[in-house]
């Protein structure tokens, strides 16, 4: 037999509606959290690798990013001047590794304390560092670093596709960075909800 208490039903009634509340809170960001995971899981598993990588970049004995070698000397004053370098450093560009190859210069690394120079192109992955006194080529490099850096933000799709303005870099960082805030809120729930369905 059902027996209706007027005094205690309307106590109840709220607490049980809040509760049914939290619960489909709980199913919701369980399948946002779900769906979020499902879509965009190839793109979280690129730029965890990624960015595991670079953080390692200086410590991969060369792999990833090269040592920096060191020139004559430290003093800028013995240099030569940065157009000179620069001359030197196409030269030695096309003379050993590609004729073929663009010199259009992406940055140029002063390393003061290194007595170095670094050269690093915008149209490929090589990069030369010259002595900043003789202009001698102390090394070339492949920057796989700079390759795994487009990769995690995805301007390497701007390279391949020539966009004017880095514009899928912008998409594709502020998509996966809301998906990122998504998916921490969502899993932090999860976690906490039960726990404060059950205290209540």
């Amino acid at each position: 037999m059902y027996l209706y208490c007027p005094l205690t039903y309307p106590k109840i009634m709220p607490k049980f509606t809040k509760r049914q509340r939290q619960a489909k809170w709980l199913r919701i960001f369980r399948k946002v959290h779900r769906a979020t995971g499902a879509a965009l899981f190839i793109f979280f598993f690129i730029i965890a690798i990624t960015g595991l990588l670079l953080g390692w970049k200086k410590h991969s004995g060369g792999v990833i990013l090269s040592k920096s070698y060191e020139g004559t000397s430290t003093e800028l004053k013995h240099w030569l001047p940065i157009d000179s370098l620069h001359t030197l450093a196409n030269t030695y560009l096309l003379e050993n590794v590609s004729k073929e190859l663009s010199t259009k210069i992406d940055r140029i690394d002063i390393r003061k304390e290194k007595g170095m120079v670094k050269f690093v192109y915008e149209n490929h992955l090589w990069g030369l560092q010259l002595d900043g006194v003789t202009g001698k080529l102390l090394h070339i490099e492949r920057r796989y670093s700079d390759l795994l850096e487009q990769i995690h933000d995805g301007s390497i799709l701007d390279n391949y596709v020539g966009t004017s303005d880095n514009q899928i870099k912008v998409f594709y960082t502020t998509i996966m960075g809301l998906a990122l805030l998504l998916f921490t809120i969502t899993g932090f729930w999860l976690w906490y909800g039960p726990k404060r369905m059950r205290k209540k």
